[in-house]
């Protein structure tokens, strides 16, 4: 089974970075998720705008400041992903604690630098 990557907050903006990270996940080779303010299209992947039941998701990479990610908690937490990154701009104490408090692996990092450093 893939491992697969759902990018919360994606654009369809070639300029923003979680536009970039789709890019550079599906060139690696990684299944991507999308969800965003506008529905489109990235790189083949589809970008929706409504919280769907995604199954398998394996890391959320967040592209949403704290205040925009507090209408995702539950839906994050509910999704059981094995570990959600916060990209730069996205820090957040306390959806950070929910997820170890929930057993998810949380960590303030960089998409972009992961993949680039095979550390992804």
């Amino acid at each position: 089974m893939p491992l697969t990557t759902l990018v919360l907050g994606a654009s369809l903006n070639a300029n923003r970075y979680s536009y970039q990270a789709i890019m550079s996940l599906k060139d690696h080779s990684i299944e991507v998720k999308a969800i965003g303010l506008k529905s489109g299209v990235v790189h083949g992947v589809n970008i929706v705008s409504s919280m769907e039941a995604f199954q398998n998701i394996h890391t959320v990479s967040l592209y949403l400041n704290p205040k925009r990610q507090e209408f995702y908690y539950d839906y994050v937490l509910e999704l059981k992903p094995k570990r959600v990154i916060f990209n730069p701009g996205t820090e957040n104490p306390e959806f950070f604690q929910k997820l170890q408090n929930s057993g998810i692996d949380a960590e303030v990092a960089c998409t972009l630098v992961l993949l680039r450093t095979n550390q992804y």
